[in-house]
């Protein structure tokens, strides 16, 4: 009788064990604000991740896993640190993909994911700022920082001929960082930026702006904004004016919806998001039965909730101090190559204790301190359409 207890006792635990074998991992993204347009591929992108590793049966000895969305609204640092703390300790999520815009990912990460020793993994948190940051080992990106895509933005323009351009940047981390590195890159390289001036976003009117922008001229206006609001209106109004026709446009200007909303006057206008033509990036394509080029960020989201999983695989623990270590230990070599699709098998893989180096979707490589070495695509607009033109 004795031992029959002892069973039954056991199996109730085993069933409460298996109920229990539910890991959460929160997705917090702007679906509201100037980047709404972006945000549900992007995270369509890390559920696809997490879908693939439940799908295997072979993730932490069969356990699923669920998503859980929250809203960063990409500008409001006080709902973004809300939206979090309800993930981290109302939801119990055990690590977080996000934030997506930079100055909402530096207050959770300082505010909160700190606090409550949770990762973080951003897939498009650009500012140099996120490079120094104090964050305990537990913020990491999939994206490369703006110091690299100042860089890059500055041969794409000087390839192009152009000598003399006016900046404009939204007025937060995002845009100041980047508008910073690239005047920097610029003006190395030879070039002028004859004006900086940041912009609000939720502004009806920008015709001050403009105004100051057209003043001091240039060949091309860059605009380091949202192409949901701040930086939409600054080329409206700049093309109303007859102020400037061509624009440069820097990863957060990148996206179906601006030149659907402006139509065959955005045509010439050119720029850069992350993205590569890897086979891991058509790979992706496939099983998101996406036609055409990824949109902006959404292999670094589905790359994001992989290295999560896989890092709490080869940690062999959901617990955030536990797996932070290892993220960096599958995304780099040595170890089997892993792209979209083989999930499972690299499950499989580290449960066997081996090793495997994940390319993932966006040729995936972190360099201390949990950085993206990065790649990035060229894009023009033609026939009011975002076509690539290049990766580099």
């Amino acid at each position: 009788m004795k031992k029959l207890l002892l069973a039954t006792a056991a199996a109730a635990l085993m069933s409460g064990a298996a109920s229990a074998d539910n890991v959460k991992l929160g997705i917090l993204f702007g679906f509201t604000g100037p980047i709404e347009s972006l945000t549900p591929p992007m995270a369509a992108g890390a559920e696809a991740a997490m879908a693939e590793v439940t799908a295997s049966g072979k993730f932490m000895g069969g356990s699923s896993v669920e998503s859980v969305r929250a809203d960063s609204t990409c500008v409001d640092s006080a709902a973004a640190t809300s939206a979090a703390e309800r993930l981290i300790t109302s939801d119990g999520i055990a690590g977080l993909i996000g934030g997506d815009c930079s100055g909402v990912t530096i207050a959770v990460l300082t505010n909160v994911a700190m606090a409550n020793g949770t990762v973080m993994i951003s897939p498009s948190a650009t500012s140099p700022a996120l490079s120094t940051i104090e964050d305990n080992g537990q913020f990491f990106r999939t994206s490369p920082s703006d110091a690299r895509q100042g860089a890059v933005m500055t041969e794409i323009i000087s390839e192009r001929g152009y000598k003399e351009v006016a900046l404009t940047y939204t007025n937060n981390d995002y845009g100041k960082g980047l508008a910073d590195a690239f005047q920097a890159a610029f003006e190395a390289a030879g070039g002028k930026v004859t004006i900086s001036v940041s912009h609000e976003d939720g502004k009806a009117d920008y015709s001050a702006e403009v105004g100051a922008l057209a003043a001091a001229g240039g060949e091309v206006l860059v605009v380091a904004g949202y192409l949901d609001q701040g930086g939409k209106g600054i080329i409206e109004g700049s093309l109303d004016s007859g102020a400037f026709e061509t624009f440069v446009l820097p990863d957060g200007m990148v996206g179906d919806s601006l030149p659907a909303a402006i139509g065959a006057d955005l045509d010439g206008s050119f720029g850069q998001v992350p993205g590569t033509d890897s086979p891991g990036a058509d790979t992706l394509k496939a099983l998101l039965k996406s036609e055409g080029a990824l949109g902006p960020f959404v292999a670094e989201s589905y790359d994001a909730a992989a290295l999560m999983l896989l890092a709490m695989q080869a940690a062999g623990s959901t617990d955030s101090a536990a797996y932070k270590g290892k993220i960096t230990d599958v995304a780099n070599a040595p170890g089997e190559k892993i792209y979209p699709g083989e999930l499972g098998k690299a499950m499989e893989i580290l449960a066997g204790g081996g090793d495997v180096d994940y390319v993932g979707a966006s040729n995936v490589e972190l360099i201390a301190p949990g950085e993206s070495a990065g790649n990035y695509r060229e894009v023009e607009i033609k026939d009011a359409k975002l076509t690539t033109v290049r990766y580099r």
